[in-house]
């Protein structure tokens, strides 16, 4: 868990992906022994959870539930790789994690005015989809006269960049889908 700028715990919380009442289908204990389950999506790091809920538990889809420490719901959180998801919960998850960047557009507008080299001859920018040398240093030169105060901002202050917000979400979708990337911008598994 970690601290929020005010030093109090901050509390991680998830997006419910999908909602099975009756526990994963690959699971072939007789029913009454399944427990109910959810996916969901970290808000912050992106990592895929399976958690495990009470029986009497209320949640639905689309639903934030704290993970760390969990809601009173969730008796058991486990992270889990793209592939353990539900069908359900996959074809959400795009949904999700759109909605995540426009609830927290600062966020990543941040990234924007602060992203930066990884090594000598690749920059942060250039791991977007889109994103080449050129546009690349588009960005950097319009961010130096001035930060870019929304998405919308950037998209009208540099001239070939249409759409920063899928941009990052198809960034976010490849890192979510890959454990394989080398460099992670916004998907980290917890620790």
């Amino acid at each position: 868990m970690s601290e929020d700028s005010d030093g109090a715990a901050a509390v991680s919380t998830a997006v419910v992906l999908d909602y099975l009442p009756h526990g994963r289908a690959d699971d072939d204990r007789p029913q009454y022994q399944k427990p109910q389950l959810a996916h969901a999506v970290d808000a912050g790091s992106f990592a895929l959870y399976e958690l495990v809920l009470r029986e009497e538990a209320a949640i639905t889809i689309g639903d934030r539930v704290a993970v760390d420490p969990p809601h009173d719901d969730v008796t058991e959180v486990r992270q889990v790789g793209y592939d353990d998801l539900s069908g359900g919960a996959q074809s959400e998850l795009e949904h999700v994690v759109s909605e995540i960047i426009d609830g927290e557009e600062a966020r990543f507008v941040d990234f924007f005015n602060e992203a930066g080299a990884i090594t000598l001859r690749l920059h942060q920018f250039n791991l977007l989809p889109g994103i080449g040398d050129k546009l690349r240093d588009a960005i950097i030169d319009e961010r130096k006269r001035e930060p870019f105060g929304s998405l919308s901002d950037l998209e009208d202050r540099v001239s070939g960049l249409h759409d920063p917000a899928a941009t990052l979400q198809e960034r976010i979708m490849e890192e979510i889908r890959d454990e394989d990337v080398k460099y992670k911008l916004f998907a980290r598994e917890d620790e």
